[in-house]
């Protein structure tokens, strides 16, 4: 696994990284596909219309369902779904945030309750790293504690420590096992140390001791003001390897993303595109719209007339108000498809005013643009 970082502009990169499943362009957005499907998005059309290079699995809900036995037979995630590009998957530590009811951390793991059905699971680093090799993604991700916000000192030097000594047991696990399907598959660190700056500086120091294909920053999108992300995340940029790509996990909206670029991470995910999607919110160039007002009832242009997207160019603002007012499970999908095209379509923008140099300029005003509310 390689990565080559092609063009500049000040700190804003353009890059590729070689996979065995494919090449992927940075920066990049990658599509959430949980479940080993990004939701209401067929595989023909995120491949097609939206671009999509890389999707992105959980390790969690694969590990509950399927499991293991079935990913193995069907020759991992990519043999089980049928997308044969890159996937990346999460470890597994959002969820362990996320599921703070119904689970317990020590320093050997994480003991948690199925939100399926209720009965017990042990998660440790070194089975983490067996389901993510079951799995087969090209990217994996190193198991970690996201920290929550707010979260005093005290308890964000503690979780940062805990994930450091789960990154030594799954790095060591990592490198005494082989893929399974013949694919190469890279580990990604995680730093944590929520906003305390000189806990992330420790963090990056310390992941970069590792000698891995990326580094991740995990634990920022979680409540924090958006300021607080933006100089924490510019901050652990400068520490972590040029060389070597940055991953920025769950983040963000349109203009968070083009912002993170301008500070040098180069690769992103979120569910916001489909989920904010199935809830009526679409993001344009133009700004945001909330596709159930009234004031698109009778608006009959199409969704964004400049898009290449053809559903963009046969769907009128009204059609799609109407499929969310009657209920129709069209006006999700239609909302979801365009938006990570959109999303996907404002990376390669940004990709290419890196590769031309002008990135500040570009930018300044395409984050004005994205954040207008129509």
């Amino acid at each position: 696994m390689n990565f080559t970082v092609q063009h500049t502009s000040k700190k804003a990169r353009a890059g590729v990284l070689n996979t065995d499943h494919g090449d992927i362009l940075t920066p990049i957005f990658m599509p959430v596909g949980t479940l080993g499907a990004v939701k209401g998005v067929p595989f023909d059309v995120l491949h097609n219309d939206i671009k999509a290079q890389i999707i992105l699995g959980n390790t969690y809900h694969l590990y509950l369902r399927p499991g293991a036995e079935i990913l193995k037979s069907a020759g991992g995630l990519h043999g089980f779904n049928g997308w044969n590009k890159p996937i990346l998957t999460d470890s597994g530590g959002y969820q362990v945030y996320s599921l703070s009811k119904i689970r317990k951390i020590t320093e050997d793991g994480v003991v948690f309750q199925s939100h399926i059905d209720g009965s017990r699971h042990y998660f440790t680093p070194e089975n983490v790293i067996e389901m993510q090799r079951a799995i087969g993604a090209d990217i994996v991700m190193a198991f970690d504690e996201c920290t929550p916000y707010p979260a005093d000192k005290n308890y964000a030097q503690k979780s940062m420590k805990l994930t450091h000594l789960w990154l030594e047991r799954c790095y060591t696990h990592f490198q005494k096992t082989n893929p399974y399907y013949g694919a190469e598959q890279g580990l990604f660190p995680i730093v944590q140390g929520s906003v305390y700056e000189d806990l992330r500086e420790q963090s990056a120091r310390f992941v970069k001791q590792f000698d891995c294909p990326g580094y991740a920053i995990g634990g920022l999108s979680v409540g924090e003001p958006a300021e607080t992300m933006y100089k924490i995340t510019e901050q652990v940029c400068d520490i972590l390897p040029s060389n070597k790509p940055r991953y920025l996990m769950g983040v963000g909206t349109p203009a968070n993303i083009i912002r993170c670029i301008g500070y040098g991470i180069d690769m992103f995910d979120c569910v916001m595109p489909t989920r904010n999607g199935r809830n009526a919110m679409i993001f344009t160039r133009n700004g945001i719209m909330n596709m159930r007002n009234k004031k698109w009832e009778s608006d009959f242009s199409p969704i964004e007339e400049n898009s290449p997207l053809q559903i963009d160019k046969t769907t009128s603002k009204s059609y799609l108000r109407h499929l969310f007012v009657a209920g129709e499970m069209l006006g999700p999908i239609l909302a979801s498809i365009h938006n990570l095209a959109f999303y996907l379509r404002l990376i390669g923008e940004a990709r290419e005013a890196i590769i031309n140099g002008n990135y500040e300029t570009w930018a300044v005003e395409a984050e004005k643009q994205t954040m207008i509310r129509l």
